[in-house]
């Protein structure tokens, strides 16, 4: 019965895809006005993504945190990036002492700036031109 499920959500696999990738593109520009403000995600050359979500990063100046409470009390959901620097997660304090070894290079202080400024919104395929015309803009009024 799941596999006749699944078999039939395939069908719909390439409307998602599509959906993704328009609904990422047409936040992407409206966010272009604030991208001295923020980083904005970019695909990487050659590669064509259906993305899972809309990865921003706060330049200096712009306080995750604040901008994070802003939008969520506009109703805008948003999700910590799972990561950044994974030396700092509570398991690497009990490898060290385990004498199981890890290798890190350099101080890491990029990851260390993503743990601290970068959050996700969504481009599910469910939302609308409206609801990412409003992201957009929300977005773009608390950062300016």
């Amino acid at each position: 019965m799941q596999a006749a499920v699944g078999v039939a959500q395939l069908k719909k696999l390439p409307a998602f895809i599509e959906r993704r990738r328009r609904n990422f593109s047409r936040l992407h520009n409206a966010l272009l006005p604030v991208r001295d403000k923020l980083i904005l995600p970019e695909a990487c050359p050659g590669s064509k993504p259906s993305w899972f979500g809309f990865l921003i990063t706060c330049r200096h100046g712009v306080e995750r945190s604040r901008l994070v409470r802003e939008l969520e009390g506009k109703g805008i959901q948003t999700r910590m990036l799972f990561a950044g620097n994974l030396v700092k997660q509570p398991a690497f304090d009990d490898m060290r002492g385990s004498g199981i070894g890890y290798r890190q290079i350099g101080d890491l202080a990029v990851t260390d700036e993503i743990m601290s400024r970068t959050f996700w919104v969504g481009v599910y395929p469910g939302m609308t031109d409206g609801m990412i015309d409003y992201m957009g803009r929300v977005i773009t009024g608390c950062v300016l």
